[in-house]
């Protein structure tokens, strides 16, 4: 069976895709900082890795590789925002916090990735990264985690195009508002717009973003998603900002 490592892997979008892949007949690995909810997933091997150390990083592939010899598709969903302030409120701690576990954990489990992929026999693999509707357009008093997130369609091009001479092939899931503990406010008490009002917002099963990532992970390396968009039909994104 072909061997996924989803981080991130304990709540949220990325439980949703640990089990799609699962049931899509995937060997998964879950990694994130919490254990509880890492083995909760069902069929899944659980490694606790914080993925901003590089050590716990390159700890974590290893198992991998101890475990199963090789690694088909790595999707680098693990995130965290930064609290809704004014831009020049923002706590530097904040954004080191958000670009050190969104753009620097997916860069460190993709350095790995590349090296148990480029050596693996069959050589290659597919790369997944979770983007966001924010990696286009931002929402208001949110400068950390839209920097994050432009950051990362840079790095699924770059490693797209770095990939192609070894069979490594990478594309970008962006989401919006799939329903998570990560969107509940969104949909209760409602979300912040750009002209000041806070309205509630529709949001989606987060099991769709799961049949998008199988999609994407079930191609053969000839051929690549390069950027999806899966969102709610009648969020504000078209014409947000």
């Amino acid at each position: 069976m072909p061997v996924a490592l989803v981080t991130g892997g304990g709540t949220g979008i990325g439980r949703a895709a640990a089990v799609a892949l699962r049931d899509a007949g995937f060997t998964v690995v879950v990694a994130g900082r919490r254990r509880e909810p890492l083995e909760s997933v069902e069929g899944a091997v659980a490694v606790p890795t914080d993925v901003r150390d590089s050590e716990a990083v390159a700890a974590l592939f290893a198992e991998v590789d101890r475990r199963f010899g090789r690694l088909d598709v790595l999707f680098n969903n693990a995130g965290v925002n930064a609290p809704a302030v004014p831009l020049e409120e923002l706590d530097l701690d904040a954004w080191r916090a958000v670009l050190e576990t969104n753009v620097t954990g997916a860069f460190l489990c993709t350095q790995e990735a590349f090296r148990l992929m480029k050596r693996q026999e069959p050589r290659g693999g597919r790369i997944i990264n979770n983007g966001s509707i924010s990696a286009y357009v931002p929402r208001p008093l949110s400068a950390a985690y839209t920097a994050s997130k432009h950051a990362i369609t840079g790095l699924t091009r770059s490693t797209s195009l770095d990939g192609r001479a070894y069979d490594i092939a990478c594309g970008q899931i962006d989401i919006g508002n799939a329903a998570t503990d990560f969107t509940e406010r969104m949909r209760t008490a409602g979300a912040l717009q750009p002209d000041g009002t806070t309205r509630v917002e529709p949001t989606i099963d987060v099991e769709h973003v799961g049949r998008a990532i199988v999609y994407m992970a079930s191609l053969p390396l000839d051929a690549n998603v390069q950027f999806i968009t899966v969102m709610a039909t009648q969020m504000p994104f078209v014409g947000r900002g």
